[in-house]
């Protein structure tokens, strides 16, 4: 089993309720399976670049012109795109750590997806249809929020952008575990809250344990 944690929060953990999270759920998923492999990427220790038109052009232009052979500049543009899809494209779970900001997720975790979804290695676009290329087979979402949050809240415009995303790739099979109301100002509930988040990180990772040890069974 291989799985992938992108981090999207500068915060140390301590000051950080989503990598909390984040910490509750590993410590629970490498007591269950210990050979599991990981790989980790901290998105503000190796920030993504934007996704410019040369990188864009050497993934999608072969989908809209086949045959299409990019030029020299397109391929070295893609370079970060293409080993973050390959590295994608090989994980089982993927687990994505960040805070609600200004509603949505942070600009640095969306140029990530934007690089890492593409044609060619995580999916190939026949016609109308999306032939998946990778073996992702969960996706684990680690929110934190300062608000209060309902389901399917008009406030939330993480999770949209991240289920819109994957199920692109073919990928619809999302969890989430969400520590809502972390303002301690405006909620004096805020630990408890934080506490049922943990609590439903760890069993997440309990979920997915189970799940890919009787896989191999």
């Amino acid at each position: 089993m291989k799985i992938l944690h992108v981090i999207a929060n500068p915060k140390a953990t301590e000051n950080s309720v989503s990598k909390q999270l984040a910490q509750a759920f590993f410590m629970r998923l490498i007591q269950a399976l210990p050979d599991a492999e990981m790989d980790q990427i901290d998105l503000y220790n190796e920030p993504p670049p934007y996704l410019s038109k040369d990188a864009f052009r050497r993934f999608w232009q072969p989908v809209f012109e086949p045959g299409y052979q990019p030029t020299g500049e397109e391929v070295e543009a893609s370079a970060y795109a293409e080993a973050k899809s390959k590295q994608l494209a090989e994980q089982d779970v993927v687990v994505l750590t960040a805070p609600l900001w200004n509603g949505g997720l942070p600009a640095i975790l969306k140029a990530w997806i934007d690089q890492a979804m593409m044609p060619g290695i995580l999916f190939h676009i026949e016609g109308e249809k999306m032939i998946p290329l990778h073996k992702i087979r969960r996706v684990v979402l680690l929110v934190s929020s300062g608000a209060r949050l309902t389901e399917n809240d008009p406030h939330d415009g993480l999770t949209p952008t991240v289920r819109g995303a994957f199920a692109f790739a073919g990928v619809r099979n999302i969890s989430v575990a969400w520590a809502d109301g972390q303002d301690p100002v405006a909620y004096s509930d805020f630990e408890e809250r934080r506490g049922f988040a943990i609590e439903a990180a760890e069993d997440l990772a309990e979920e997915i344990a189970e799940e890919f040890s009787a896989a191999t069974v």
